[in-house]
């Protein structure tokens, strides 16, 4: 018993030294932030693909033989512009035949119309009887009938005459020729090319129905205020991360969900002036849904971690004593912030730099947080010593 004495005395003392040597400890400079509400908007980060304003199917109007490709295989066309030309031989022949059969419906009417206006002359005179005024005037609105069909039928003649060159039905860009000189092609069914416009592009993309499910019932609980359509940012950035330089518009939201993905889709529009958007196309596609009004945010460098992995920043009393409060942390914003949903009240004042000379219960000189002079003084402080 009396050679444990010693060894108990020994083990006090040293652990009383660190909690003695705390309370010797100057306090220590901090900066923090006092916590303001203020408007955030909230913003999802959506994955989604590319796909053109417009697509047109090339398909000829009239079956026959290719005779010419005129187009450049990718490149940009415009509507009426000739990319096909099919033998019009065949179709010249038929336009021939219509001109024909209209001449001769026409010289029919002539004709009719001579032997009505002699009836009408005779039954005036009373010459003639009436039987034979009502037959030519039957007979002259048979010609005028005849001379109709003649000419819808040359119209229809000229008609595929002219389609026997395919032109581009808008603008865009035009991809790969799918069908070569000499093929036989047949009419609305064969696929010649296609054609995309890309400037402006679309952004197709998908947020779980969940989430949607969230977002409106925090609307109508009036915890967030919503965006109008038309003031709704929408951003795009590929796949590797670059942020692409054009800003977008929402057009719309799905109303119904997808069955076997359970996800909402939604589209954005962007201009495309220089065509770096190309359709199928992976992009992250980050749109501003929302607005929380009374939102509190905090830089991500004043949030520390516990033993299990929870969030949780220092908090400085009225006596600049730090306490420990757990935090529930939400989104990230563009600045470097995390959004607190639970934790922290406005007033409170949240240490920022620092952290790793404070403790609980600890002394601290506080002193406003400066985000300018601490982006200044950090440059600095990466250079390399001499």
């Amino acid at each position: 018993m009396t050679r444990l004495l010693p060894s108990l005395a020994i083990g006090l003392g040293l652990f009383a030294a660190p909690a003695l040597a705390q309370q010797q400890m100057p306090p220590a400079p901090v900066s923090f932030i006092e916590i303001k509400p203020e408007p955030l908007p909230i913003v999802n980060d959506l994955p989604g693909r590319i796909s053109a304003t417009r697509l047109a199917e090339v398909r000829p109007q009239v079956s026959g033989i290719v005779e010419e490709r005129v187009f450049e295989q990718g490149s940009a066309v415009h509507a009426g512009d000739v990319l096909y030309k099919i033998d019009p031989r065949p179709f010249q022949a038929r336009l021939a035949s219509a001109q024909g059969t209209l001449q001769r419906a026409q010289a029919a009417q002539q004709n009719a119309r001579l032997d009505a206006d002699r009836q009408a002359e005779l039954r005036q005179r009373n010459v003639a009887a009436g039987t034979a005024y009502e037959n030519a005037i039957t007979t002259l609105a048979q010609a005028d009938a005849d001379v109709a069909v003649a000419q819808a039928s040359l119209q229809e003649a000229q008609l595929n005459v002219d389609y026997t060159q395919v032109k581009a039905p808008i603008d865009g860009t035009i991809g790969r020729a799918l069908i070569t000189e000499g093929a036989l092609v047949t009419a609305q069914t064969d696929v010649m090319a296609t054609i995309q416009q890309l400037d402006p592009v679309y952004a197709d993309f998908t947020q779980s129905s969940s989430q949607v499910l969230a977002l409106r019932r925090a609307l109508e609980a009036g915890q967030l205020s919503a965006t109008a359509p038309g003031e709704a940012e929408v951003h795009l950035y590929y796949d590797d991360g670059t942020a692409y330089e054009h800003a977008g518009r929402l057009l719309f939201s799905e109303a119904t969900v997808d069955s076997t993905t359970g996800q909402v889709t939604l589209r954005g529009e962007f201009p495309n002036p220089d065509g770096h958007l190309l359709p199928g196309l992976y992009v992250r596609v980050r749109i501003e849904q929302a607005v929380r009004q009374d939102a509190i945010a905090i830089p991500q460098m004043s949030v520390a971690r516990d033993n299990q992995g929870g969030a949780q920043v220092y908090v400085i009393g009225a006596d600049d004593t730090v306490a420990v409060r757990p935090v529930k942390l939400g989104s990230t914003l563009e600045d470097g912030r995390w959004v607190v949903e639970e934790g922290l009240a406005p007033g409170d004042r949240v240490v920022v730099e620092g952290l790793m000379k404070v403790y609980p219960q600890a002394k601290v000189v506080p002193s406003p947080y400066d985000p300018k002079a601490a982006a200044a003084a950090k440059p600095a402080a990466d250079q390399p010593k001499n």
